[in-house]
């Protein structure tokens, strides 16, 4: 049975491993990466702007303090420039960073991935004037910008620059300088014409996919493949189901969230910031769940919400390595920061911590969507940093709702009362090896 265990193990190891290193899930993965502080950002504008300049919610409500309600242009103008522009930053990091893994040097293929996007899309608005309606054309509307068009843009950075590297390597389509020429004009001239070709090759298809179906790219990806994403990743048994995954992956000894992040990242950033600019406009709140619902609510000290392991320790671990491990990982768990737990308790491959690692924030999950559903919690409004310490991350995330922080203190006390019993089998383990150990000693005198 272990032989067949461990053969299981393997097979989903190198499974996991040829995923994660996939050429296309890396660049993805690393955009995000980069993106995140661009992301922060905006939110820190949505926060103050909301929480201090608005004078009806702010601050500038005050009298002493209305002054400040002039200064809403400054965060404003932040807003616009980080939050509605994640499309066009993720398409160029992406090409840069599959240039790099297709060995260029330059950062010319995150501007070809630009050029190649900007390409199929439509640039002309139709704006309402006096009751009548009139075309406005070389425009770039804002759903081409913001999170709406992120998955045709993530599609065609990686297309562009996989066309881009594969007639680079043509040596007929290279343009050769002589030696005297300096590289960086070298490296120029050689780029010319397989970029002429690929966005001749990109243009031409989406003329030709808007002439013959009578609707724009933008329109089918979006329809086809990123509505039903976001859709069922914003029911709960989507999200249960993302986090099973991870958790999974977890505990047979593989990073879960790095598994995910291809999935997650582009789905629940994006759901945060059209709640973002949703929040900054004054509209109503679409999404529940977004990237800061999953780090309050589902990931509390970590993944598998460790908070409430640390915590069960503390009440009833009789193992003293266990103890002094938990101590010392603490302070990382305040952040929400928990190798230390997992690899040094540990969590992986361990038969009894295993459950509850899973179960948890499948349950702390189900807590914090009813609670939002039914309007005691507030949606989150703000993308706060993933190692912000609980409460203070559930208060901000939401914009100041303390029934966020009621909630997400209902997570942890439910989090105790599941590693609870667990801890307390690991402490009967330990008695039953003591036992036999003491057994074994007395057999051998």
């Amino acid at each position: 049975m272990g032989k067949k265990m461990d053969k299981f193990t393997g097979a989903l190891e190198s499974v996991a491993y040829t995923i994660s290193n996939q050429k296309h899930i890396k660049a993805i993965k690393q955009s995000f990466v980069t993106l995140m502080p661009v992301i922060i950002v905006g939110a820190f504008a949505v926060l103050v702007e909301n929480m201090i300049l608005d004078p009806e919610t702010g601050l500038a409500a005050f009298s002493m303090f209305s002054f400040l309600a002039e200064l809403q242009g400054i965060m404003g103008a932040i807003n616009y420039a980080t939050l509605n522009f994640i499309t066009i930053a993720a398409v160029v990091l992406i090409g840069i960073e599959l240039g790099r893994i297709n060995g260029h040097k330059s950062l010319f293929p995150g501007l070809m991935a630009l050029i190649s996007y900007i390409s199929v899309i439509p640039t002309t608005v139709l704006l309402e004037v006096d009751g009548s309606l009139q075309e406005v054309v070389n425009v770039l509307a804002r759903e081409f910008s913001d999170p709406k068009s992120l998955f045709l843009g993530m599609f065609i950075a990686l297309i562009s620059v996989e066309l881009f590297t594969w007639f680079s390597k043509m040596d007929k389509l290279t343009i050769k300088m002589p030696d005297s020429v300096p590289s960086n004009v070298t490296t120029s001239f050689a780029s010319l014409f397989p970029s002429i070709i690929t966005v001749t090759i990109i243009a031409s298809f989406g003329f030709a996919f808007h002439r013959l179906t009578g609707i724009y790219l933008h329109e089918a990806v979006y329809n086809v493949i990123q509505r039903p994403l976001e859709s069922a990743i914003q029911g709960l048994p989507g999200i249960l189901l993302l986090m099973f995954v991870a958790q999974f992956f977890w505990v047979i000894g593989i990073h879960g969230n790095q598994m995910i992040k291809p999935i997650r990242e582009p789905l629940l950033l994006g759901s945060i910031a059209v709640n973002m600019n949703a929040y900054a406009a004054g509209e109503e709140i679409p999404n529940i769940i977004t990237m800061p619902f999953w780090d309050v609510y589902m990931n509390i000290g970590g993944s598998g919400v460790t908070i409430g392991l640390l915590a069960a320790i503390f009440i009833a671990g009789k193992k003293q390595e266990m103890r002094s491990i938990a101590k010392l990982s603490a302070g990382p768990g305040v952040f929400n920061i928990n190798e230390p737990v997992i690899f040094g308790v540990p969590v992986m491959l361990n038969p009894i911590l295993a459950i509850p690692f899973i179960i948890t924030p499948l349950i702390t999950g189900t807590i914090g969507y009813i609670a939002t559903v039914i309007g005691f919690a507030d949606k989150a409004v703000v993308m706060v940093p993933w190692t912000t310490p609980p409460i203070i991350n559930a208060w901000l995330s939401t914009g100041g709702s303390w029934g966020a922080v009621v909630t997400q203190l209902i997570c942890i006390a439910a989090s105790i009362l599941i590693y609870l019993p667990f801890i307390f089998i690991a402490n009967r383990t330990r008695r039953l090896d003591e036992g036999n150990k003491d057994e074994s000693s007395t057999k051998i005198v």
